[in-house]
């Protein structure tokens, strides 16, 4: 796009929805953004969500599933999480904006002074911040293509400034350089047996009183879209028949970057944008994938242990952790989603029978926790291969510390300030700290690995970099106690001496992380972490099936 030496200039795309939530803006973006990565493009995806918090480091998963975590630090909407495994490129704090962080800045930007005495509103004020938190990612010079999905629904009050600002950007950038994508809704009526069109067009029709006409119309349906159809949704919403999408429903979220390319997605946004592209899309690899996924030679099964696995997006980066080391190992996972809560019991081999490995989940607060510890017992004692994340892994060290080493009061700092033995305690940094909201240790720090540990074994070297989003840490006060009663420190933070990873020998697989290894897992670069453990719960399948026979 941009002569040799010389800055990429950016083009926009805006992706908006319509009729209901969830119809998967998220995914159609990563998917548009897939191909054309995959035409030799260089593309990023960046979410504005409508509601007031800051971001959503503070919200309960039942309310908003998974908060995402980015290498620099940032809290962000899991379809941050999405775009990465998509794309296999890192988001960052720049990709995911809330309407909180806007109107902060605003509000900032007047206590200091800025803007001369001016009456603050919502037009020009917050419709300009939200512009020039748009064009953040175009002026870096990165990116042939910025795709922003704009949250929540055509004609939500919340995302009403948000809808004005891509409006006002189309007229500052010309209309070669602004495409508008409208994904919605083409419900089937199964008494009457048919597809129904209304509700898109009262769809278009709000998004067109807002002053913005899309150029292509993305439509999620259960059955395909015959042709007539299409002209007839054209002719109505005022688009061309070639530029009406059809977005059927699909087995998997990794086949719908195939589906768009059958519909020619990519092809319809180039030729709007004016942008001449005559390679040939590759994804070879993205092909093989999902020729593993869908084809695989073994099953096991996997318990996620947690107190949130009513909602399963409150662990989505970890249930497509699990679908990529699957299809490395042609293995499929299927996952069992227990609660913690409902394991107080002692004994839980009725529970867990049948499993062939155990995760036990992040979280935060005491309810929940005695399951989790009597899961992480179970595992250990009937070497199941087990891993634990975060909590997981604070978790597997309480464990060990009452049923191995006596200490049969140990607990965390943070569900027992009063435990004798606080075997997790509050980190250093964070003693001092009141406010909730983005002050946890956030994002990519070093580990130092040791040489002949499991560890070692799983990543194949001694330095790596994982994602992280705690405030309690191991207790370096019992650790010649630990390691005395044979806890392995395998993973050590190089500059803090923080324990990053601990595992036990005369087992098949026992690893606890502090880090979060799901958060980088993707299509192309799946966890070595979670490929090992699949590999290991496969393998501990095996003379169990046999045995059986």
């Amino acid at each position: 796009m941009s002569g040799k030496g010389n800055p990429k200039k950016s083009k926009f795309i805006f992706v908006t929805g319509g009729v209901t939530s969830s119809l998967g803006k998220g995914i159609i973006a990563s998917s548009l953004a897939k191909l054309l990565q995959a035409r030799g493009l260089t593309c990023t995806i960046q979410k504005f969500d409508p509601y007031i918090n800051i971001d959503p480091g503070t919200l309960n998963p039942y309310e908003h599933g998974e908060c995402y975590v980015t290498n620099d630090g940032a809290e962000t909407d899991l379809d941050l999480g999405h775009y990465e495994r998509f794309l296999n490129t890192p988001t960052s704090q720049a990709n995911n904006i809330t309407t909180g962080r806007i109107y902060h800045n605003v509000i900032t930007k007047e206590r200091r002074g800025d803007y001369l005495g001016k009456t603050v509103q919502v037009v020009p004020h917050i419709t300009d911040e939200i512009k020039r938190n748009i064009m953040l990612l175009g002026e870096s010079g990165k990116y042939d293509i910025v795709i922003t999905e704009i949250g929540g629904c055509v004609g939500d009050i919340e995302s009403l400034p948000f809808i004005e600002a891509a409006r006002q950007l189309k007229w500052d950038l010309g209309e070669k350089n602004t495409l508008f994508i409208h994904l919605t809704l083409i419900p089937y009526l199964a008494s009457a047996g048919e597809l129904k069109t209304k509700p898109t067009q009262h769809s278009v029709k709000q998004l067109s009183e807002s002053g913005i006409q899309p150029d292509i119309l993305v439509c999620r349906t259960e059955h395909p879209i015959p042709q007539e159809m299409k002209k007839k949704i054209g002719l109505f919403c005022n688009v061309s028949e070639a530029d009406v999408i059809e977005a059927r429903d699909a087995s998997t979220i990794y086949e719908v970057p195939l589906l768009m390319k059958e519909e020619r997605l990519d092809s319809r946004v180039l030729y709007k944008l004016d942008i001449y592209n005559d390679k040939e899309s590759n994804l070879k690899n993205w092909t093989n994938f999902l020729s593993k996924l869908q084809n695989p030679k073994f099953e096991i099964n996997i318990g996620l242990i947690g107190k949130y696995v009513e909602l399963k997006d409150s662990y989505k980066s970890i249930a497509e952790a699990f679908i990529h080391a699957g299809a490395a190992n042609d293995i499929k996972v299927n996952l069992q989603w227990l609660s913690s809560e409902t394991m107080d019991s002692d004994d839980l081999s009725e529970t867990l029978a049948g499993l062939d490995g155990i995760l036990v989940a992040p979280g935060f607060g005491e309810r929940g926790i005695q399951g989790k510890i009597n899961a992480v017992k179970y595992a250990r004692e009937n070497k199941i291969p087990f891993l634990g994340i975060c909590l997981g892994m604070q978790c597997a060290v309480i464990e060990y510390a009452r049923n191995v080493m006596g200490l049969t009061e140990a607990h965390s700092f943070e569900m027992n300030p009063d435990s004798p033995d606080p075997v997790i305690n509050l980190m250093l940094e964070q003693k001092d700290i009141s406010e909730k909201g983005g002050t946890m240790r956030l994002g990519s720090y070093p580990c130092k690995i040791e040489k002949g540990t499991l560890a070692y074994k799983i990543y194949g070297k001694t330095s790596i970099q994982e994602r992280h989003r705690h405030r309690y840490e191991f207790n370096n006060d019992y650790l010649d106690q630990f390691h005395k009663a044979g806890l392995i420190t395998s993973g050590i933070n190089p500059d803090s001496n923080l324990v990053e990873i601990v595992e036990i020998e005369n087992h098949p697989f026992f690893v606890g992380v502090q880090f979060h290894p799901e958060y980088k897992s993707t299509v192309e670069s799946p966890s070595p972490l979670f490929v090992q453990f699949v590999k290991a719960a496969h393998q501990h399948a095996v003379p169990f099936i046999k045995n059986s026979k």
